[in-house]
This record gives structure tokens, sequence and C-alpha cells, in this order.
């Protein structure tokens, strides 16, 4: 006897519902949120223009069959290429993440909110050309801003209690999700159409984490991010075009979200959507580093100006016993790496490269995970020295959400008996602490960008604007962009 199967269609589940009711009503109130949204547009962008620099990347860039053209196309920051909005959402996606140096999120699951700027950006440009040419009013910066916010909260809040990494999902998955809401938004959608489409983003293929791992760590994971933001621009075209959702894509017994990928477990909350994410993100601003190593390697910088003579030569770097870099459980599981390191992707998610680099030029740069630098014998010389513990304190503040610390410390051990002092950092440049230490450095990181690319005056002209508040809100999208093609 075959039992009966419902086909009565269920409300749509309440995390979609959730999300749209977000992204439709909610007001951001908060001038923190729209003053760190600004500051983040202005990194995420520098890291873009920084990426344009590795061939690597650029090759990926432009239309996907040459000579496309594309009127009222959106336009690619430090390019000339004018694209549609998916494959603009790529690009831009794909340079913001290339160099592991936009924003960072740390919860149960982490991630890069700033990825979503990909499909934001792309979408609001080509929208705001298509407005003007059918003579209405384009949208502005403040719309970029306020669609930020919104996704680093949906992305973040989801993060904040559920691992997808523990399934093997990457966390990718998140920005497809927030882009989805947030684009089908800026595009018009309603309130079912927002539901329909932010259902489409949990019901397709999630990408599978190995590109970020041993033995499979690739460039793969530069591109996922932009990837995931403009899979989500297709997704809210298609529901904008009448394309039917599926309300039960999470709770559906067998063949939804849960059972199929999440081992059957529905999704926890910590908080309501608001602006907290935006107040909370950590930048990275000093290294373009996986952001749990970053304060090891502020450890290993210190330690480089305290012991440099100790550490210049394969002969002294022999006189090492050990080297014990103590940090928490999330660092031991992404990026604790032995072995041989294959390409500048493996290299930036190994926490003892990262920290062999601080420990020898009391830097790191992007350069550093280059071939040419990764050939130096002193590296891998230190990284054998190198020890991973997990202190418990770490691992709990890390999780602790008034605190969300990502402490690590560096302590060296010679041959000789003699140790360093063990130095601890606990809180990064990049983290809301140490803002007023860090926005200065932001700004710095990002006037370097702009001159990677940009005449001065240009330059210039772009630092201005993004350093007033009101008079970035109020640029129309399609000139805000404009001032970034070279």
């Amino acid at each position: 006897m075959s039992s009966h199967i419902s086909n009565v269609r269920p409300d749509p589940d309440q995390v979609l519902v959730d999300i749209a009711d977000y992204v439709c009503d909610y007001e951001i109130k908060s001038a923190e949120a729209y003053d760190t949204a600004r500051y983040c547009l202005m990194d995420t962008l520098g890291c873009g223009l920084e990426a344009l620099s590795y061939p690597a990347c650029t090759k990926l860039m432009g239309p996907i069959v040459p000579g496309t053209v594309v009127p009222n196309g959106a336009r690619v920051p430090g390019t000339q290429f004018q694209l549609d909005p998916v494959k603009a959402a790529f690009d831009i996606g794909a340079l913001v993440r290339w160099l592991d140096f936009n924003d960072t999120w740390l919860a149960a699951e982490w991630g890069h909110p700033s990825d979503n700027l990909g499909g934001i950006l792309a979408t609001a440009d080509w929208l705001s050309r298509t407005r003007v040419s059918q003579g209405k009013s384009p949208l502005t910066m403040k719309d970029v801003l306020t669609a930020m916010i919104k996704a680093h909260e949906i992305q973040g809040v989801l993060a904040l209690e559920n691992s997808f990494n523990r399934v093997g999902l990457d966390h990718v998955i998140l920005v497809k999700v927030a882009s989805t809401a947030v684009v089908t938004k800026l595009l018009g959608g309603t309130r079912e159409e927002i539901i329909n489409a932010v259902s489409h983003a949990w019901i397709d293929g999630q990408s599978l984490r190995t590109y970020r791992h041993a033995p499979n760590t690739g460039p793969r994971k530069s591109w996922a991010a932009g990837d995931a933001t403009s899979r989500a621009v297709r997704l809210a075209l298609m529901a904008l075009k009448g394309e039917m959702g599926y309300p039960s894509a999470l709770t559906a017994k067998t063949w939804g979200f849960y059972d199929v990928s999440f081992k059957g477990q529905p999704f926890k909350f910590q908080r309501p959507y608001g602006s907290y994410v935006m107040e909370q993100i950590l930048f990275k601003i000093s290294f373009p580093a996986e952001f749990h190593s970053q304060t090891a390697v502020e450890c290993a910088i210190q330690h480089h100006a305290q012991a440099a003579g100790r550490l210049d030569t394969l002969e002294k770097i022999a006189q090492i016993d050990k080297i014990v870099i103590s940090t928490h459980e999330s660092a031991l599981r992404i990026i604790d790496k032995k072995g041989p390191l294959h390409n500048p992707a493996d290299r930036d998610h190994c926490i003892q490269y990262m920290a062999a680099i601080g420990l020898l030029k009391g830097n790191l740069t992007a350069a550093d995970y280059e071939d040419d630098a990764a050939a130096d014998p002193r590296i891998d010389a230190l990284r054998d020295k190198m020890e991973c513990v997990e202190n418990a304190q770490y691992t709990r503040d890390y999780l602790d959400p008034e605190k969300r610390s990502i402490a690590n410390a560096v302590q060296i051990f010679f041959k000789d008996g003699t140790k360093s002092e063990n130095i601890a950092v606990e809180y990064p440049i990049g983290h809301r602490r140490r803002r007023a230490e860090g926005i200065p450095e932001l700004i710095k990181k990002f006037k370097v960008n702009l001159a990677r690319r940009f005449p001065a005056k240009q330059s210039q002209t772009v630092l201005a604007l993004c350093l007033n508040q009101q008079g970035l809100e109020a640029t129309p999208v399609n000139e805000f962009v404009d001032m970034l093609v070279i």
C-alpha cells in the first residue's frame, strides 16, 4: 500500500518570508551602518582595483562571447567593459574576492558579505542607465548602500548559528541568497517575487568547499563568490518575468534543503534582521590574509621587529626549536596546513605560511603568495618549526557575540633554552573595537588602490566623493560608476 502524499501547496517557509519582509519593509535608521557601508564600498572597490594587476584574474573578465555589445550595460570598475548585469556581477564579484582582502564575517559560518556588491552594483548601474535612457530617474548610491547593509545582514545573521562548512557546503551559498533578495528588490520585485527568487537560491545545487581545502585548494575560491552573486542576478531576473517559486524549498520532507543538505536540521537564529552585521563587520586592512590568521600575522610582525636578527638565514632558523601558534578552533580547521603548498590560493589559506612571511619580512602583501616569493627556502624552514595549538578561551571568545574576537599568539623557542615573549593579539585592526585606529588605515589602503589604476586627478575626485557621506548618497549610480572607468 502506498502512503498518501499531499499535493496541497503550503505557505512559504518562514525563513523565506522573513527575508522578504526585511528587504521590503525594514527601514535602516542607523547612521553607523550607513557610515560603515560607505567605508565598506571604498574598501571593496579598492580590493577589486588591486586584483586587476593579476592576469589569472583578468583572464576571466569581459563578455562571455567576445564582441558582445550590451546597450546600457553595467560597467566593471577599473576596466572599459560594459556588460549585461549577470556577467558584470560575476566580474565585479571575482575582482572583489580575488586577493582575499575584502571584509569578513566570522561566526558558525564565515564569509565575506561585501561579495554581494557584485550583484548589487551591476544591477543598480544597468538599471540606472536603462532608466536614464528612458527619461526616468536613476538609482542613487544611497540605494546601493542600503542594499549592501541588507545583504550583509541576511548573510551574516544566517551565518551566526548555522554552519554550512560542517556539511561540506561553501559559504558562497549565503552570498547567493542575500544577493538574490536585495537584487530582486532593486529591480522592483514584489514581496512574492522576492520569496520566489530566494526559494530558487536555496534549491540550486550548492558549491562544495573542496576548492578551499587540501588537496584541492585552487583559484576557484577566488571567483566562487562572483559566480554566486551573478547567479543571484539571473534568478532575480527570472522571478521578475513571473517564474514560479517553491514555497517549501527548505522544509519539504525528503526533497527540501534541510533534509537533502543540512542533515534534517532547521536553521537557528540568534537575532532578527536589522543592521547589526554591517556595524560589526571586520575589515581586512593591513594584510590580504584569511581572516582567522590576521592577528597571527600581527604577532609575527611584532616578532620580526624584536628578533629579526635571529630569523634571517637558514643557519639561524636551524637554531629554533619550535614556534608555537596558539589559536582558535576555526583556524585549526581551516588554515592549519603542513606539507607542500601548490599555488597562491593554497598559501593564503595556510596560517604557517602567512606567519612565516611576517616573521621574515615584517609585512605581508599579495605578491608574497606568488611562486617567486614562495621559492624562498626560509619560508618552509620556518613552517617546519611551527606547531598550532588550540587555546580554549580564544575559541570561546571567538563565538561570544559580545566579543567576536579572532585571537592568536605566537612564541618562538630556541634550542639554547631561550624563548621570545609570547605575543598575543586579540582583535585585528579591522575589528569594530579598533575602528578609530583602523579607518585611517582603510582610507590609506583605498588611496593606494585608486592610484594603481587611475591618474592622480581622477583618484582624488573619487576619494573626495567617497569621503562625503551626503554627497556620495545623492550621486546617481551610473555617474558614480563612470568615475571608475579608465
